[in-house]
Order: structure tokens, then sequence, then C-alpha cells
């Protein structure tokens, strides 16, 4: 599919390419140059809120079992609380 640049350096995506791809108004795309003449190379990037949801709970792997950080982080802010408190 062949598109052209406008006078801004403006492309559109063709339709069936932004539908492939899920690319939508806002949709950021990373272009990088390659070593060849004239070949670009365009990432979609996922927008943050799908990036987001594709990390959550990623790091429960690496958490050992029956612990719990969020009580672990509490008692910490709990305990500096008290030494700044006293100090």
């Amino acid at each position: 599919m062949i598109t052209k640049v406008t006078g801004k350096n403006q492309v559109t995506v063709p339709a069936k390419i932004a539908a492939r791809e899920g690319i939508h108004p806002g949709t950021r795309l990373d272009w990088q140059v390659t070593n060849q003449e004239h070949v670009l190379l365009i990432h979609v990037l996922p927008d943050r809120s799908t990036l987001a949801s594709q990390l959550r709970g990623s790091g429960q792997r690496y958490r050992k079992t029956g612990s719990d950080p969020i009580k672990n982080l509490i008692r910490q802010r709990e305990q500096e609380d008290r030494e700044r408190d006293q100090g």
C-alpha cells in the first residue's frame, strides 16, 4: 500500500493496517532509521493502560510463599514514624 506524506510531514495509515495493528487516534508510533537506505522500521507502542494491565501481577512469581509485602511496608513505615517521633 502506498501513501503520501503531507506538507506537515503527516502520513495516513491505511485502514486495513490500522485495524490489524490496533492503531487508533492517539496511538504512538516509534520510527527508527535502519542501515538500509530508504528503509524505516515502525513499532506500534501499546498505550499505557495496556502496558499496566500486562504488567499487573508480573512480580508475583518472585514473592516468597507466605510473605505480604504490603503489610511489611506498612510495618516499616510505622516503625519509621515511631523513630521520628522519638528522635
